[in-house]
């Protein structure tokens, strides 16, 4: 099986000329009539990002994120560095290096969006090397992000605390990080943002929209449980859309009696997720019932002014649109 660095496309080039050969590559590109950098700007991005693709990263995951960060740049030019680690048994010595850009037209002639991928195989022996070589891959005049994508172990991401520190947002999809990511000690928490969490983007909305036409004493006056039950592919955003919901009730003025839980149904049905109010009354309820394959969503209340049924066309928002609700929103 390739290594996760060999599955990601790119020029080899020493890792103590990543710069001239990125200039190499562009001028390559305009020479061929592709789109590329002016001259006069020959990076045209607008942000650093620095992903890091962990040990329970796959060749071909790794290959899907390359993909969402290449879509993602097509609306955020961007330079990308892409960490590939070695396990900790590979007698790989050093630090290699790829390279890749490539432009898109905007909606005008001299709209021109690109990216520029620098990818970093390196050993446990290197790693004190890092810092000093991520720091040349970057532009030192745009704002930093950084997304640590499947790493095994939260107590490892310690060795990336300059990543941590400098970043504008770190970025992680709880779906596929270790369950104690949620209760890590991150330096700067009030920059963490989960994925899984803007993915919900739009199911957020719809819910939100629907309830705003009550008012909120009407939503929690007698409210005893909320539950929230989903497939297994959406353990992640059930225990997400549970937190929401519960903030979002608690600044309408539920009582803290109320209970909120989140469960993973195997039997509910692939994308399937229903998000239930249970109130002392029972004549009052409100229900949202979802199924992701079919994209579409369908909410229900009564809270005493008789039944309200409303269909919606949803869905999750894409890997791409996610990684941009994540980091600047």
């Amino acid at each position: 099986m390739p290594s996760i660095f060999d599955a990601l496309p790119g020029i080899e080039v020493p890792a103590g000329a990543i710069s001239k050969g990125l200039a190499q590559l562009w001028a390559d590109t305009a020479a061929r009539g592709e789109a590329a950098p002016s001259a006069d700007d020959v990076k045209a991005t607008q942000v650093n990002l620095v992903l890091l693709l962990g040990f329970n990263t796959t060749p071909e995951d790794a290959v899907q994120q390359f993909d969402t960060t290449v879509k993602f740049s097509r609306r955020y030019p961007c330079r990308v560095v892409v960490l590939c680690p070695l396990p900790a048994d590979d007698k790989t010595v050093g630090i290699s290096a790829k390279i890749y850009g490539e432009c898109h037209l905007g909606k005008s002639k001299g709209d021109t969006r690109c990216c520029e991928f620098v990818m970093l195989s390196y050993a446990t022996s290197a790693r004190e090397h890092l810092e000093n070589q991520v720091s040349v891959c970057l532009s030192t005049d745009l704002p930093l992000y950084y997304w640590a994508h499947r790493f095994a172990s939260s107590a490892r991401m310690s060795e990336y605390q300059y990543l941590m520190r400098r970043s504008k947002r770190v970025l992680f999809d709880s779906a596929v990080a270790p369950e104690d990511a949620l209760t890590f000690p991150w330096p700067k928490p009030e920059a963490v943002r989960d994925l899984a969490d803007a993915r919900l983007l739009p199911i957020r909305q719809s819910i939100g929209q629907f309830l705003a036409n009550f008012a909120p004493g009407v939503l929690t006056d007698g409210l005893v449980n909320v539950s929230v039950a989903a497939d297994s592919s959406l353990k992640a955003e059930g225990r997400v859309l549970t937190g929401w919901v519960k903030e979002r009730l608690k600044n309408c003025g539920a009582k803290d009696a109320v209970s909120y839980k989140s469960v993973e149904q195997r039997d509910l049905g692939a994308g399937r997720f229903e998000l239930r109010f249970d109130y002392a009354d029972n004549k009052k309820s409100f229900v949202c019932a979802g199924d992701l394959a079919q994209h579409r969503e369908h909410l229900s209340a009564n809270f005493g002014s008789g039944e309200l049924d409303l269909p919606v066309a949803v869905n999750l928002l894409s890997p791409e649109a996610a990684l941009g609700e994540a980091m600047f929103f």
